[in-house]
């Protein structure tokens, strides 16, 4: 709510050596002078004693910041107390607030008010999130640089370039007898058509961001009794999955995330590939199927003495069981029980999801909202290049992409879109 002030804990949650208490609001400098005694030199840290004003009594000693507007993160008036982290002492603090008149932030409150006041755009705004959920460096890197601001500035700098040629053609519209120059017309199609092909170019990167950012899929497919779970359990060295003789002991997908030169991977245990009555391992294997198809990577696992099975560019064939028997070419022997060939497994992995997920010079889609916004860009221009087009639907379908570029670092109709974006922040950020 416009006008109140908040805070909440922005450190990790639990017993810790420190804790870091945020205030934002235009209470948080009254607050501070309660607890502190006064306000210190704006952007020092200061060790002093915090108090309780009812009784006077010290409740912690720690460093406190204070942050006038509006130069803080969210714009307006910010303090932090950094106190010893011991659940009593932030209950203490968090009770004398509360007495104060202020309220615990909603998630994502402290980044949203950042947003609202013009401090970063929405993609950076959702570039924080990312970065707190980061389990990889790739992933990290990949938030820094949104958060650095260079997904923003590529579709600033295409809105930017759109509103000029809009400009013109709706000049050459509301002023038919100024005598302006008829080719404006054919010079706003031919830099439509260069911007599309950016902005198709742009969309044609495999998902890139997207997958960085959510995770690798690999799928471990195969027969049963190949040792497709023994295989999992060693590449995760972890006993995740349950390994048994049986046939369709495995009848649903098994995930286990795995950080691989810096990569967030999803290695994926599907049901063994066979014909059956039982209708639930049936329809595990239909599951396997769909799931192994839609992995970025599969892992086709077959034992000694049988065929290798078809693969494409997308599979890497793994012959487990190389302790009984020899690979045939083209296949990588491997074996689940003893450990050997696992490393030149990963290794070949690794090189495989590092080839498709290296960032390149420009910024990548990073989430799906991001990527329909820029598909109806890219639809909204390949309408306006259409050769029997008035002018004034042209400029109209201009607008429109200039727009869906727009919402994407929140310059236009996203109110709707606030509430759920903030709410995959944590509470504090």
């Amino acid at each position: 709510m416009a006008g109140d002030t908040i805070f909440a804990v922005a450190s990790g949650r639990g017993r810790a050596g420190i804790a870091v208490l945020r205030l934002s609001g235009p209470q948080a400098g009254p607050a501070l002078e309660t607890l502190a005694g006064r306000r210190p030199t704006a952007r020092t840290a200061h060790l002093t004693a915090l108090r309780d004003p009812d009784d006077g009594e010290t409740i912690d000693r720690g460093l406190v910041l204070w942050f006038p507007g509006p130069a803080s993160f969210t714009g307006e008036d910010v303090v932090e107390l950094h106190v010893h982290g011991g659940r009593a002492i932030l209950q203490r603090l968090s009770g004398v607030l509360l007495a104060l008149g202020l309220r615990p932030a909603e998630a994502g409150e402290f980044t949203r008010r950042a947003f609202e006041a013009g401090k970063l755009d929405l993609s950076q705004a959702e570039a924080i999130a990312d970065l707190v959920d980061a389990e990889t460096q790739a992933q990290r890197r990949q938030a820094l640089r949104q958060l650095d601001g260079a997904l923003g500035q590529l579709y600033e700098g295409w809105r930017d370039r759109l509103k000029v040629l809009l400009a013109r053609l709706e000049a050459l519209i509301d002023f038919p007898d100024e005598g302006l120059d008829e080719a404006i017309e054919g010079e706003v199609i031919a830099g439509a058509r260069v911007l599309l092909a950016e902005i198709g170019a742009h969309l044609a990167d495999g998902g890139k961001g997207e997958r960085l950012r959510d995770g690798f899929e690999i799928a471990i497919a195969g027969a049963p009794n190949v040792g497709k779970s023994s295989l999992l359990n060693r590449l995760a060295n972890s006993d995740v999955a349950i390994v048994s003789d049986i046939p369709g002991t495995t009848r649903d997908t098994i995930e286990v995330a795995l950080d691989l030169g810096g990569y967030r991977v999803l290695l994926i245990d599907t049901a063994g590939l066979r014909e059956t009555q039982d209708p639930v391992e049936r329809e595990g294997v239909r599951r396997a199927r769909a799931r192994a198809q839609a992995a970025d990577l599969r892992l086709q696992v077959f034992a000694p003495g049988e065929a290798p099975p078809p693969a494409d560019t997308g599979t890497i064939l793994v012959m487990n069981k190389a302790d009984l028997g020899a690979a045939p070419d083209g296949a990588m022997p491997v074996s689940a029980l003893t450990g050997a060939g696992i490393e030149q497994l990963l290794a070949q992995i690794t090189a495989r999801v590092a080839a498709q997920l290296e960032p390149g010079e420009t910024p990548a889609l990073t989430r799906a909202r991001h990527r329909l916004a820029v598909e109806a860009a890219a639809d909204a221009l390949g309408r306006a290049l259409a050769s029997d087009l008035p002018p004034e639907l042209r400029a109209e379908d201009l607008r429109l992409g200039l727009r869906a570029l727009g919402r994407i670092v929140g310059t236009v109709d996203v109110e709707d879109l606030l509430d759920v974006i903030f709410l995959e922040f944590c509470i504090g950020k």
